[in-house]
């Protein structure tokens, strides 16, 4: 067994229980007055809607496939898989139905570009948010 491995596994390891123990919360731009359910969210992160309830254009942000977060949004918000929501989008793109989220690779990109466009929609640790952005909903 390699041992120089091991303080990077630790590392990881603690990464990992940190975002499992802290809540996920969805994100708007400061200026974006809407409030959402569970559903709502569901239905922007599915595709099945384009707009917020109030009509305005949403264009939600997923973290990158294989992040601990995405991982529990995909549970918490969608009840599904990552595995599960793979297929879904694999079978929308192949039918020509629908095209998933953008990907960011990290909490302070989405974080940046929901503070940059009031379309955006997207989520973080609690522990990320900040002044820049408004929390509409958090997800235990």
């Amino acid at each position: 067994m390699n041992f120089r491995c091991i303080p990077a596994l630790v590392a990881v390891l603690a990464l990992n229980a940190s975002v499992l123990a802290d809540a996920l919360v969805i994100v708007v731009h400061p200026t974006n007055a809407i409030e959402l359910t569970t559903d709502d969210v569901s239905r922007l992160y599915l595709g099945r809607a384009r707009t917020f309830p109030n009509g305005e254009s949403a264009v939600p942000i997923n973290l990158a496939e294989g992040m601990p977060a995405r991982e529990i949004f995909d549970q918490r918000a969608l009840s599904r898989s990552s595995a599960q929501l793979k297929a879904y989008w694999s079978k929308l793109v192949f039918t020509g139905k629908g095209t998933p989220p953008q990907e960011a690779d990290s909490h302070e990109e989405v974080l940046k570009l929901v503070a940059t466009n009031p379309s955006i929609i997207g989520y973080v640790p609690a522990s990320a948010a900040d002044e820049r952005v408004r929390v509409v909903l958090q997800l235990d």
